[in-house]
């Protein structure tokens, strides 16, 4: 009896642990090229226990993982820290050093007096921190300063630079490695290889800059990579938005300068000794097998070019010149941003041949990324490829509507099969045309190059997936794919507008669809960068452009618009709101007050009038700049809003008086705007329209005894119009967060549940696969644009119900509040928050409502439930009472863990 009871209460004390798990530094997993000398760790918890809060935490960090094996931390010993953080807690231990590895530990007491055991290992690498060792930046050839220009300001006639170079050095490896780490940047974009093997798997690295200021280095561990004796660098370079030039497609035309590189190899041995290996003009250079690069037109790659064992130890390049030692940015910084990277692979739906000569494949998906071949064929015939979203009626691929001509060349080198994909450029398509070879199979009179393989491989930003929705509504289903295409499409090295007109950083799309894209993908990293951008892309007077980085200077509201430019406070607040970043808040701080400042000499009678406005809202006329919506509206409103947040900034970073100074603007500008567009006698803000009202709600500008008469008017506007949305690029958001919040989801569900006017479901139905820029889904815009993908979030926090509480951080504090609307009666969704896995599913079956959640330790949550006042309430299956029920919820505060809730009404 005795051993059963001591092997019970064994179990039970097992099945309570609190664990730690997910250690993450500066938001990643094991992450190199640590930027920062305090970096900010987090962790989560993880009990079979309910209501586990941490009460306590001790960290260890040390520079050896035998020393962290004995829980000694020599670097760093927080000891016993009484507190519940477990996001955003900062190294404070000895000064980090450029390029060491560190090893870190966490274990944590909670409020169930269970200490739990020591995490798993995790372990962080510094960056070079500046210290590159007389590294030089080397080339194949200089660019001349006269021919150097930038930004674009239209159609420069550039000349394609004649020599996209490849590069090589060997070194020799005398003794045992005990770690090996490249640090490495190529403008516009290299790939890497050591001993013929790629190094890495990003594709298109580095993410792209405002170069004329600074460029990004990537690390990559290459321990495992290198061999006693010689070994062998190999480097390609190509173009980007470097060196863009005018030839075929162009959206813009830039020239920084020639592709570039600089790198610097720390090798560590097992005796404790080191060495470096550096770029210098002791590298050799030669042209390559790619003869053309353009982000926009293209790439050409000619196999017989290709020089065999180039890449290897032993390869004479006794022929090859030494590489220039020449300038290059200022600034020098670590990616820390997640990279981009190949995943997909679309294989052919159909293949046509709509005239002689070309055949057409058709991938399925519209999506952005390249194309692969596999051909055969003689030594010097060519295969172009030309990559398209639409088909023309002749049922030949068109580009017409986002730029012509785009094409991939490839040359063959006529041994055997030949495998081919571009490196350095990527596109936004569904179908591929094949020109000047047939598929393998069909007729080939002219003896052309035999195709026997296309496909197509989705590039994307590596954001990890922490998100996932589904309910009994297929529509929504099917939107929430059309959505997250674009989402994956256009999420890259910035928040493109589109994968192949322009690939530009359009600001307001990060800040608009931003919180969607957060609950499906881990995009703090990319935030990060976001920001950083804008800081470098920001005018003297101010002026944060529409664009970062600006590569084109677009004139009038294109480059200066207060809804884009505006991203530069909303984000750095976002990222506050759902990762607890203060850091970002201090360092965009700067940035903020300079715009803030801007706007206010832009304002008259503190109204600002100019700008895109309420961008591609269904009007009259073609979409474009805002029809229904002056622009006063959504400019000033999004300036009062800039204000409402830079008071609570100032107040975070501990500026009281300069809060106090935005306190009072902002009410000026409220009293301006409600003056100037409020309609005492209708409760209307300027001409009615969603949008006007929407954002006046949204951002605060309604006195609050007019606000519930604001909204019924919302609805009103649109039971008028049959449920027909009219709002655009930046109003749509805010007419769905004006309805989620007032409870009217059904309205969102009436407007968004059909395909027989512009929306969703009527570009589904016309066969979109990726979000279009159009709400009517026009052949003559692009058909891969996430600028109005703001319903995933609502599936999320209206139909699955999982938000965060108001003035929560970091999804701490949660609402749990489902929306049982139309013909839904089930709907599923996962959100990993920075504390852990959050779950929301529920179902509505014969008048019983089933709610299932999770909720993370060192959490809580208030679970709003739908009844009535004589519902039959469970938790966990015991009953409680239905009484306090408000607005036809019955509201549950409960602490981290699962639950199971019905509702039975009678």
């Amino acid at each position: 009896m005795l051993i059963t009871l001591g092997l019970t209460c064994l179990l039970t004390q097992l099945y309570a642990q609190v664990k730690v798990t997910g250690l993450k530094c500066e938001y990643r997993e094991n992450p190199l090229g640590i930027e920062t000398l305090n970096p900010r760790l987090s962790w989560q918890l993880r009990s079979q226990q309910q209501n586990v809060m941490q009460t306590a935490y001790r960290v260890l960090v040390a520079d050896n993982i035998e020393l962290l094996a004995k829980n000694i931390g020599n670097i760093w010993d927080s000891k016993k820290m009484i507190s519940d953080a477990s996001i955003q807690v900062k190294y404070d231990g000895a000064k980090l050093q450029p390029t060491k590895v560190y090893y870190w530990k966490v274990m944590v007491w909670d409020n169930h007096k269970n200490t739990s055991s020591w995490s798993l290992p995790a372990n962080w690498q510094m960056s070079v921190l500046g210290n590159w060792k007389g590294a030089n930046w080397i080339a194949y050839e200089r660019l001349a300063d006269a021919q150097r220009f930038l930004p674009a300001q239209g159609d420069n006639n550039l000349v394609k630079n004649k020599v996209l170079p490849i590069l090589r050095r060997e070194f020799t490896v005398k003794k045992a490695i005990k770690r090996a780490t490249v640090y490495v940047a190529g403008l516009g974009h290299f790939e890497l290889s050591l001993n013929g093997n790629k190094v890495g798997d990003h594709f298109l690295d580095a993410g792209w800059v405002e170069y004329e200021k600074h460029a990004l280095y990537v690390t990559f561990d290459i321990t495992k990579a290198l061999k006693q004796g010689t070994n062998a660098f190999g480097m390609m370079l190509g173009n980007g938005f470097y060196y863009v030039p005018s030839e075929r497609y162009h959206k813009l035309t830039l020239a920084y300068g020639y592709p570039k590189m600089i790198l610097r190899t720390v090798l560590e041995f097992t005796d404790g000794s080191t060495e470096n290996i550096i770029s210098d003009n002791s590298w050799k250079a030669a042209p390559g097998p790619v003869t053309y690069s353009s982000i926009y037109g293209g790439e050409d790659y000619n196999a017989l070019l290709e020089q065999a064992g180039w890449k290897m130890p032993g390869f004479n390049d006794v022929s090859w010149k030494h590489a220039l030692v020449v300038d290059g940015p200022e600034q020098l910084t670590s990616q820390t941003a997640t990279a981009l990277k190949i995943f997909d692979t679309f294989a052919p739906k159909k293949i046509s041949q709509p005239k002689k000569g070309i055949w057409v494949y058709d991938l399925g998906q519209n999506a952005s990324g390249i194309p692969k071949l596999v051909v055969k064929g003689k030594a010097g015939d060519s295969v172009i490829m030309k990559p398209a979203e639409l088909l023309a009626s002749d049922g030949t691929i068109t580009t017409q509507p986002i730029g012509t001509p785009v094409f991939f060349k490839y040359t063959l080198k006529g041994i055997g099969s030949e495998s081919w994909q571009p490196q350095f450029m990527y596109y936004g398509f569904r179908y591929i045309q094949i020109e000047g070879a047939v598929p393998e199979g069909e007729p080939n009179p002219d003896h052309l190059p035999v195709v026997t393989g296309v496909f197509g491989l989705h590039t994307r930003n590596s954001a990890a997936t922490i998100g996932s929705f589904s309910c009994s509504n297929e529509l929504f289903n099917k939107t929430y794919k059309l959505i997250d295409w674009a989402i994956r499409s256009n999420t890259s090295s910035v928040f493109t507008d589109c994968p192949h007109r322009e690939k530009l950083g359009w600001l307001e799309e990060a800040h608009l669809v931003g919180p969607s894209i957060r609950y499906n993908y881990d995009i703090a990293s990319l935030c990060r960068k976001v920001v950083r951008d804008m800081i470098n892309a920001q005018t003297p007077e101010g002026l944060v452009t529409s664009t970062a980085p600006e590569y084109a200077r677009f004139g009038g509201p294109f480059r200066d618009s207060p809804e884009w430019g505006s991203n530069s406070i909303i984000m750095p607040w976002y990222m506050y709101e759902w990762y607890g970043d203060k850091d970002v808040l201090e360092e965009a701080y700067p940035m903020m007050k300079r715009y803030l400042a801007y706007l206010e000499t832009k304002a008259k009678k503190h109204i600002l009038s100019h700008g895109l406005g309420d961008w591609y809202d269904i009007g009259p006329k073609e979409p474009g700049p805002s029809q229904l919506t002056p622009n006063g509206v959504t400019a000033t409103a999004t300036y009062y809003y800039d204000l409402t947040l830079m008071t609570k900034i100032a107040l975070l970073l501990g500026k009281p008086i300069e809060a106090d100074a935005y306190k009072e603007l902002a009410v000026k500008v409220k009293q301006a705007y409600n003056a100037a567009f409020f309609k005492d006698k209708t409760k209307q803000y300027a001409s009615g329209s969603q949008t006007a009202n929407a954002i006046s709600v949204y951002m605060g500008l309604v006195e609050p005894e007019n606000k519930t008469a604001v909204v019924e008017n919302i609805v009103k506007e649109l039971k008028s119009r049959k449920n027909t949305l009219t709002a655009g690029d930046i109003g749509y958001r805010y007419l769905l967060r004006v309805l989620d919040d007032a409870g009217r989801s059904d309205v969102i569900y009436d407007m968004n549940n059909r395909s027989d006017v512009p929306g969703y479901g009527y570009q589904l139905a016309k066969g979109a696969t990726a979000l279009t820029e159009s709400w009517q889904g026009a052949e003559n815009a692009s058909n891969n644009h996430f600028m109005l993908g703001h319903l995933m979030e609502w599936f999320y926090s209206g139909l699955a119900g999982i938000r965060p509480a108001a003035h929560s951080v970091g999804f701490r504090q949660i609402d749990i509040r489902p929306e049982v609307v139309g013909d839904v009666n089930a709907a599923k969704a996962e959100y990993v928050s920075p504390y852990g896995l959050i779950k929301s599913e529920w179902k509505h079956v014969n008048g019983t409502f089933e709610l299932r959640t999770l909720i993370p330790a060192n959490a809580s949550a208030a679970i709003y439930l739908p009844a009535m006042a004589n519902s039959q309430i469970t938790q966990n299956g015991k009953t409680i009472a239905s009484n306090d029920l408000k607005e036809g919820r019955k509201l549950i505060q409960v602490g981290s863990g699962e639950y199971v809730f019905t509702v039975k009404n009678n």
